[in-house]
């Protein structure tokens, strides 16, 4: 069975552009980059809550592709 080390979070802005962070496992520590910008930063806990947030406060992007 394939191990998922890697997840996103996307989110489109205002302007239709999409902004994509990547969660990346390495054992109990996660690290999330964002595609646009390159910003990066360590996260234990909660990673996609913080990859939310910075799409919010940098990018202005809210938009959830996969909300209904």
């Amino acid at each position: 069975m394939a191990r998922i080390d890697t997840s996103k979070v996307s989110r489109w802005d205002q302007h239709g552009r999409e902004h994509v962070v990547r969660v990346h496992r390495t054992g109990v520590q996660r690290t999330i980059r964002c595609d646009t910008c390159g910003w990066r930063k360590g996260a234990q806990f909660l990673p996609w809550l913080k990859a939310e947030e910075h799409l919010l406060e940098a990018h202005q992007a809210t938009v959830d592709p996969t909300a209904a």
